[in-house]
């Protein structure tokens, strides 16, 4: 059985992770391996128009940094997957389920040289007695190899981390819930959710723009309040988890005279 993993990112988002499993991720690289023989055949194909005293040195070079470069250039470039991963809807992402960087990627990959020995043993074997199918190279790296479909609202609790005390009138609860509907709560919990996969500029100006516009639909006037943090706010009070709830009304007391 597979076990599903929830962790959570370094902005308080819990994300499950469901593991791939072994039959996809063989037709993956299976897949990627025909990818590969082909890309190898052109290239052979292109250096024997090179003059032949400097095809040798040429063939070898141009066909370790593709043998080697091919996994790690996708799985950088196409956050986790190479194009056999994408075909079978899968991809590679940290131990914390963040996207995989250059340095987990060549630690992987330079790993998989063991896990193929012999005829791919010790990788399935490794594979087969981790819960998470974890090959030596995704040990190695801290990686783990995903499906990547991922449920489309995430664990909220963790958006109530944080006091915003601008959204906690009945006014902007009202807004909330009458006017944003599902298909926005869906938009404003996917934000937080893929917040961590987009790059630092790319995520200022999303979230800015998105607290814009609802600072401006919903009256929010508090001018210390980010856009990523109103984003936050709106997207927990959409799943029903007030950051705090209202002041209650003073009850009244009756003072008796004599």
């Amino acid at each position: 059985m597979r076990r599903r993993t929830v962790v959570q990112s370094p902005e308080h988002v819990l994300i499950e992770l469901l593991p791939a499993g072994l039959g996809t991720r063989f037709a993956a690289f299976l897949l990627d391996c025909v990818l590969l023989l082909g890309i190898l055949s052109l290239l052979d194909r292109a250096i024997r128009l090179l003059p032949h005293g400097a095809r040798d040195m040429v063939s070898v070079t141009a066909g370790f940094v593709v043998i080697w470069g091919y996994n790690t250039f996708f799985e950088v470039r196409w956050n986790g997957q190479t194009p056999g991963k994408r075909v079978l809807g899968i991809r590679v992402v940290d131990g914390r389920g963040l996207p995989v960087d250059l340095a987990q990627s060549l630690i992987r990959n330079v790993v998989r040289l063991l896990d193929i020995l012999p005829a791919g043993g010790i990788g399935m074997l490794s594979a087969m007695l981790d819960s998470e199918h974890r090959r030596l190279g995704d040990r190695a790296a801290d990686t783990r190899v995903v499906v990547e479909s991922q449920p489309a609202i995430p664990a909220l609790e963790a958006l109530a981390v944080r006091r915003f005390n601008s959204l906690r009138t009945l006014r902007v609860r009202r807004y909330v819930e009458h006017r944003i509907g599902v298909e926005e709560r869906e938009l404003l919990f996917s934000l937080c959710l893929r917040a961590p996969g987009l790059s630092e500029q790319a995520r200022y100006q999303l979230f800015e723009e998105v607290g814009a516009h609802y600072r401006a639909r919903l009256g929010i006037e508090d001018p210390h309040l980010s856009g990523e943090s109103l984003v936050r706010g709106l997207a927990a009070m959409c799943a029903g988890l007030e950051t705090e709830p209202p002041p209650a009304a003073p009850k009244s007391t009756r003072v008796r005279v004599g």
